[in-house]
């Protein structure tokens, strides 16, 4: 089998409706830094304005987009309502480095006044503690000020070499099997 020369998907470039309030927001509850901050057309070929934003030493995580002469509509809170439009995404995720940085995390959100718009939730039919969905992992989704769905996660079920899943305690789920290997 031939090595996949691509290891990661490694950041997101978030659109966003106003800069400072984004910012404010990344940095208060994920405790991201700010790399660099660059004007619409200070590079003529990049008509917006980038916030590059860190978690850790790498350049940056996320880069939050604003363009300044676009007009937004607001993004509906509830998924199900987000009957319209251009295609979108549904959420994307933090990963902690374990349940104890997760709960942490959880009640940071809770102690700023995030509302939890799903969870805590243990996504898995295999786990006693499940809800029946994909995954193996526990997490809970808050939304951005922009409402863009963020999940904050913990435990993420790997995938063996013959395609059985583990959980996070290195147990494998001999009925869980990735569809590709």
């Amino acid at each position: 089998m031939t090595e996949n020369p691509v290891v990661r998907m490694q950041h997101l470039a978030l659109e966003v409706t106003d800069m400072e309030r984004s910012i404010a927001f990344y940095r208060d509850f994920l405790g991201m830094k700010l790399s660099e901050r660059h004007s619409a057309g200070e590079v003529e070929a990049i008509p917006v304005e980038l916030c590059f934003m860190r978690l850790g030493p790498v350049h940056h995580d996320l880069v939050l987009v604003h363009n300044p002469g676009k007009t937004y509509a607001a993004r509906p809170a509830n998924p199900a309502d987000d009957n319209a439009g251009q295609p979108s995404f549904h959420h994307y995720a933090f990963e902690c480095r374990d349940r104890e940085a997760w709960l942490a995390t959880l009640k940071k959100a809770e102690d700023i006044g995030l509302k939890v718009v799903r969870g805590p939730v243990v996504h898995s039919p295999w786990d006693p503690r499940g809800d029946g969905s994909w995954g193996e992992n526990e997490s809970f989704y808050v939304l951005d000020p922009d409402n863009h769905r963020i999940e904050i996660f913990c435990d993420m079920a790997e995938i063996a070499a013959d395609g059985v899943y583990i959980n996070a305690r290195g147990e494998r789920i001999e009925e869980a099997r990735a569809e590709e290997v």
